[in-house]
């Protein structure tokens, strides 16, 4: 692997570390420089660093490497669509299926599943051609995928604006007492394990609607709606108030289980048309409660209308 290596001069004193390597990189970009931030790729005076918000000082020597670009193999897999015309593909994702590639994870992506019959818009990460937004490997349910230039602006701009409608099921530990609230804390990058999100007071503003759809023994059953879309939002809300998603190796326990998280629906703008369009993807069968099956005969809008204005 090629590595940049830069010396900080004083123009360039107390700049975040993601801006100066944008800046001084004509081969990355800034999306791209923060991912490797994070991933503990990048050192200043031979010390990790891991906050893109890092700021720089003169004399300061920034090593940074310039990874591989990655090689999109086109491969067969089983894939649900649920939707699919010129512009876009929506997709019902299983569970334990990356979107795109990435570090980590040698298995084929969705991505690479799409490939083999369609052509999709480059972006600015080439691993993530017409990603507009993405699921966790473990998490299962709607995405769309954009098959044209015009349709990937259009989706990342509603996304962007937060427009689009996304509603989850979620099995959680424990019984939830209240039968619908609103999480509304900040999350930001954990600073002892920074794989990890956390609530923290820095963090950015993430809100959670949840209500209650069934309770068992164990745990309880939750419909659950995003007002923004943070890294691993709902897995890091829940926990946070005591009752981690089943299954959730990370922020939960270490069961012999999926993680129970289900994006349901997915409502949005069509790119093209213009006309309001949403889509649901079947709840697996592993949600054994027959509330939360009985979504299937049921619409988004019919299940949580969108508050009239």
């Amino acid at each position: 692997m090629d590595w940049i290596e830069l010396t900080v001069q004083e123009g360039d004193a107390g700049l975040r570390l993601d801006h100066y390597l944008a800046e001084n990189s004509v081969d990355l970009s800034r999306s791209a420089i923060q991912r490797l931030i994070r991933d503990k790729m990048v050192t200043v005076n031979w010390e990790t660093v891991t906050r893109p918000s890092h700021l720089i000082h003169p004399g300061q020597l920034i090593r940074c490497p310039i990874p591989e670009e990655p090689i999109l193999s086109p491969k067969a897999i089983c894939l649900d669509i649920l939707y699919e015309d010129d512009s876009i593909v929506v997709v019902n994702k299983q569970s334990g299926l990356v979107v795109h590639p990435g570090a980590g994870h040698a298995s084929t992506s969705l991505v690479e599943g799409l490939l083999v019959d369609r052509r999709l818009p480059a972006s600015d990460d080439p691993s993530r051609p017409g990603i507009v937004h993405r699921l966790d490997k473990d998490t299962s349910g709607a995405i769309v995928v954009a098959k044209t230039e015009s349709a990937m602006r259009a989706l990342k701009a509603q996304f962007a604006e937060r427009v689009v409608k996304k509603i989850y099921v979620a099995q959680v530990e424990g019984k939830v007492q209240e039968d619908e609230g609103l999480i509304d804390a900040t999350i930001g990058r954990d600073p002892v394990h920074p794989y990890r999100m956390a609530v923290r007071p820095q963090g950015r503003g993430a809100q959670t609607e949840f209500r209650v759809l069934d309770r068992d023994a164990k745990s309880t059953f939750l419909l659950v709606r995003l007002r923004t879309g943070r890294t691993h939002q709902i897995r890091v809300h829940m926990r946070y108030i005591g009752h981690p998603v089943v299954g959730d190796r990370v922020y939960g326990r270490n069961v012999d289980t999926r993680l129970m998280l289900h994006a349901w629906a997915l409502g949005f703008t069509h790119p093209e048309s213009g006309c309001a369009v949403s889509f649901t993807a079947p709840v697996p069968s592993e949600f054994a409660s027959s509330r939360v099956q009985a979504l299937r005969d049921r619409s988004a809008s019919d299940v949580w209308p969108d508050p009239k204005s």
